[in-house]
C-alpha cells in the first residue's frame, strides 16, 4: 500500500504503544542461559574509548576490525545492553561501535533538556568525527528512531539496518492515550505529568528498577546485571535523561518535531532498499505481531528472524540468537 503521512497516523491509531504480556509470559523466568545452553554474561569485556562532543563526552565501545557495524540503545540502557552480541560481530571480522547516548551510560550529563532534538545533535556530531562509511546500523528502542533519522540524512553512508523492539510506524505515532489501552495510557499520562513523572522517575528510578527487569525481560536479571544498568543513574539529577524519554513518545501529535521525525523515518522505512533484518518476539511490546505483520507486507528488501518468548529488550533473553542470526545475515549480504 502507498505510504502517506495520513495512512500511518491512521494505521498507528489502531495499535497499542505496548503490548499487554500474558501472565504466561511475564510470570515465567528463563535460566540463565541462551540457546544451546550458552550463557548470557553480565560481563562487560570492553574497554570504552571517550569523544569530546559539543562541550561534553560520548563514550562508546570500539572493538574489531573490518566494515563497521554500529549498535544504538535506547532507555534506560547503554552499549551494556550489546555486550553479549558485540563478540559475535568482532570474531566474524567487522568492527563493532557502540556509543552510550548522551546522558546516558558512561557518556557526559550537560545541562541540557534531552529531548529527541538534543540527542540527535549529539549522536550526529559524534559519528561526523567517527566519519563511518559503509555503516551497518544495529538498533533498538530510541536507538531506531535516532539510526533512521541519521540514515535518512545519511544515505550514503549506511548499506544495511538491523533492528528490533524499534519506534516505527505502524507501532507510533499513537493516536491518543486511551489508543495505549488503560494501563499503559495512564501510565504514560503520569510520566509525562509534572510532579508525578518526577516523583516516579528522579525519585524512584523509574526505568531501571519496574522497566526493565519487571516488564521487559523474561528472565531475571542478576545483581550484577542490574548494578550495570544503575551505575550510570545513581543521583535524582543523574536521572533526568530517563525521565524526558517518555515525554517524547509521540502521542496525540505531541511532541510535535517527533512526531514528524517517526514519520518521515516510516516513509523512509517503506521506501528503501537497502537489506533490512527486523528481530521480532512474541508477545513484543513496542512490536506486536500485527506491527510485525504490516512491516513484513510494506517494507521492501525486509528479512524477520523470530527469537521465540520475549518483551522489549530482546538482547537479555536472546544474545546468542541475536549474534548468530546477525552474523549469518551480514554474511549474505555482502557475498
Amino acid at each position: 500500500m502507498p505510504l502517506t503521512r495520513r495512512t500511518l497516523l491512521a494505521g498507528s491509531a489502531a495499535l497499542p504503544l505496548l503490548a499487554a504480556p500474558s501472565a504466561a509470559i511475564s510470570d515465567h523466568h528463563i535460566p540463565l542461559n541462551g540457546p544451546y545452553g550458552l550463557p548470557i554474561s553480565a560481563e562487560f569485556p570492553f574497554q570504552k574509548t571517550t569523544a569530546d562532543v559539543l562541550g561534553s563526552t560520548i563514550a562508546y565501545v570500539d572493538e574489531g576490525e573490518g566494515p563497521p557495524v554500529l549498535f544504538l540503545h535506547g532507555n534506560p540502557t547503554s552499549s551494556y545492553l550489546w555486550r553479549n552480541i558485540i563478540p559475535y560481530v568482532t570474531a566474524a571480522g567487522y568492527r563493532a561501535i557502540a556509543p552510550d547516548l548522551i546522558g546516558m551510560g558512561d557518556s557526559g550529563k550537560p545541562a541540557i533538556d534531552y529531548t529527541f532534538a538534543d540527542h540527535a545533535r549529539y549522536l550526529d556530531a559524534f559519528l561526523d568525527q567517527l566519519d563511518l562509511m559503509g555503516v551497518t546500523l544495529v538498533i533498538h528502542d530510541w536507538g531506531s528512531a535516532l539510526g533512521i533519522r541519521w540514515v535518512r540524512l545519511n544515505p550514503d553512508r549506511v548499506s544495511r539496518m538491523a533492528f528490533m523492539e524499534a519506534i516505527v510506524p505502524p507501532g507510533m505515532p499513537v493516536a491518543s492515550y486511551d489508543a495505549m489501552g488503560p494501563e499503559m495510557g495512564a501510565m504514560f499520562r503520569a510520566l509525562r505529568t509534572p510532579g508525578q513523572g518526577e516523583e516516579m522517575v528522579l525519585q524512584g528510578n523509574f526505568f531501571v528498577e519496574e522497566v526493565l527487569p519487571k516488564f521487559g525481560i523474561r528472565r531475571t536479571l542478576t545483581e550484577a546485571e542490574m548494578d550495570a544498568y544503575r551505575a550510570p543513574f545513581p543521583t535524582p539529577e543523574s536521572r533526568r535523561p530517563t525521565l524526558e524519554w517518555p515525554r517524547q513518545i509521540p502521542i496525540g501529535g505531541t511532541p510535535a518535531d517527533v512526531t514528524a521525525e517517526v514519520l518521515a523515518n516510516g516513509e523512509w522505512l517503506t521506501g528503501s532498499n537497502i537489506p533490512k533484518l527486523l528481530f521480532f518476539a512474541e508477545p513484543g511490546a513496542l512490536m506486536p505481531m500485527p506491527v510485525v505483520t504490516w512491516l513484513t507486507e510494506n517494507v521492501p528488501a525486509l528479512e524477520t528472524r523470530f527469537l521465540g518468548a520475549g518483551l522489549h529488550f530482546l538482547q537479555e533473553d536472546h544474545p546468542h540468537l541475536i549474534g548468530q542470526g546477525l552474523v549469518d545475515w551480514l554474511r549474505r549480504a555482502t557475498a
